[in-house]
């Protein structure tokens, strides 16, 4: 999709609450492979990705991954903040989620008690969730990452531009992302009968 369709696409919540959020507030450091999210670079060298970009990926992702089977949904988080956003993310949505360590052979040891079958991976942070990702890889499933300014995005399929580390910005972008899922599921018709609200999915202080 071109940058201009991109721009005219309507944000999911207002630009301020996804300012608020600090979703776009990147890293010090820039990796290449992030350059085509970056919108500018602060007075203190933080790294701003464009709102725009991240809001048009959690539109297609609610797409992709609302068209499988919940069963076959798998999300991981290792960053203690997003055990609180996986969690609930995976209450609403129904799918699969592993908060913590990801055992090694989780995705390909059929002996492992933890062994889990899925068609897509949803990782938190490609640097945390590294094994993941190396299992997904290997047995040939298509990942789905939030990215943010630092990390490197070979082997991803999908990339969500965002703060994958801030507190509010992972309880953010993971509501958003059920909301996304049970609308193109028509679980629900409208965003106003989505109601949990996002303090829900926000890990305790």
């Amino acid at each position: 999709m071109a940058n201009d369709q991109i721009q005219t696409e309507p944000l999911l919540i207002p630009d301020d609450e996804y300012q608020k959020s600090g979703i776009h507030i990147g890293t010090q450091v820039k990796s290449r492979d992030m350059q085509e999210y970056i919108y500018k670079i602060r007075n203190d060298g933080l790294y701003i990705l464009d709102i725009n970009k991240t809001n048009h990926k959690l539109i297609v992702a609610g797409k992709m991954l609302a068209r499988l089977e919940p069963s076959q949904v798998l999300v991981v988080a290792q960053r203690q903040y997003a055990f609180r956003p996986v969690s609930k993310f995976s209450e609403i949505t129904g799918v699969k989620a592993i908060v913590g360590r990801f055992v090694p052979g989780t995705l390909t040891n059929p002996q492992l008690d933890t062994y889990t079958e899925a068609r897509v991976i949803v990782v938190t942070d490609p640097l945390a969730d590294i094994q993941a990702i190396k299992e997904a890889i290997r047995v040939g499933i298509p990942i789905v990452a939030l990215c943010d300014a630092n990390n490197k995005t070979d082997y991803i399929d999908l990339v969500i531009p965002t703060n994958n580390k801030g507190r509010r910005s992972l309880a953010v972008i993971y509501w958003l992302l059920a909301r996304e899922i049970l609308k193109n599921r028509g679980v629900i018709k409208e965003y106003s009968e989505f109601k949990n609200p996002v303090e829900d999915f926000e890990a305790p202080v």
